[in-house]
């Protein structure tokens, strides 16, 4: 087993001669559940977000048995400024790939598939419909596997939504990724309040459903400017908030304004549980999935007794 300490996959270009912090690191344990993954995410023909995105984590995940499955091609029809994701045209939908995905959580025994896609604006429904044929899928092959899907905006399309909804996952995550002043510059195909009345719908059409959203730090935000993010995610339902540090894929994605310290996570835990958020997750190498196994029982719990 390799166990070797290497700087994050996707660690960015430093601010100044050595200046990546000695914090950002992540074990490289390739052990058997790890290649186990790999062989099969191969052979299937099938994409993941850790690999597509150069997660940082994805030796850690992969070794616990949870993956992030990307459907809808490797393809996304926007270019934010964060993401490592290949932006263009993206080839036909390829109808085998639920039952693909389906199969592959099982064979592998997964406790807990998260399920995420590309951008698809060229399409009606921007994938909703194929979303909700992988939960399916997933369900009759695992039904003890727990489902969460980190989806798109579809564009402000609550239908597509509702398409999803009633697939019914456990987790329902869209990331916000950043604060309002950054959208043009960051995610300049987004809007901020489309993100968050898409997952206010979620709550209104499934209440009991545990709803999440993630945020990326060290893009040049303010302290009160992720705050007032947070009260406003609270304000429209959401139950899980994660936190991590911005790394850059490249040269050609937006710089690291700074990186945060640890500590400085531990804060903003802090300040966000005071909230009402039912779990967070916050530290430089937190990405949205990170432990998301773990969120479920958790945030279902407190989401039924809040409700």
């Amino acid at each position: 087993m390799d166990t070797r300490e290497h700087p994050a996959v996707s660690a960015p270009a430093p601010l100044m001669p050595g200046a990546i912090p000695p914090w950002i690191r992540t074990r490289v344990v390739e052990g058997e559940n790890f290649k186990e993954l790999k062989q099969l995410v191969n052979a299937r023909r099938l994409h993941t977000v850790c690999e597509e995105a150069k997660c940082p984590n994805i030796f850690d995940c992969w070794s616990r048995r949870t993956a992030t499955f990307m459907i809808l091609g490797d393809v996304c029809t926007r270019a934010c400024r964060f993401c490592a994701v290949t932006s263009g045209r993206p080839v036909e939908l390829d109808i085998g790939e639920p039952l693909r995905v389906a199969e592959s959580v099982a064979q592998l025994g997964l406790r807990h598939a998260v399920i995420t896609s590309v951008d698809r604006d060229d399409l009606a429904d921007g994938g909703a419909g194929m979303f909700a044929r992988t939960i399916k899928a997933i369900r009759r092959r695992s039904p003890a596997t727990t489902i969460e899907v980190l989806t798109p905006d579809f564009q402000g399309d609550l239908a597509a939504v509702q398409t999803v909804v009633e697939a019914r996952p456990d987790i329902f995550n869209h990331n916000t990724e950043t604060v309002p002043r950054l959208y043009a510059r960051i995610r300049p195909k987004a809007v901020y309040a489309n993100s968050l009345a898409l997952l206010q719908h979620v709550k209104r059409l499934a209440p009991e459903m545990v709803t999440k959203s993630g945020l990326m730090v060290g893009l040049g935000e303010t302290e009160d400017e992720l705050l007032d993010v947070f009260r406003n995610m609270r304000a429209h339902d959401i139950d899980v908030l994660t936190v991590g540090q911005y790394l850059r894929p490249s040269k050609k994605h937006a710089d690291v304004a700074r990186y945060y310290r640890p500590e400085e996570f531990v804060q903003l835990k802090q300040q966000a549980m005071e909230l009402g958020f039912a779990h967070v997750e916050a530290g430089p190498m937190v990405r949205s999935s990170y432990h998301a196994d773990e969120q479920v029982p958790v945030a279902s719990r407190k989401s039924l007794l809040a409700g």
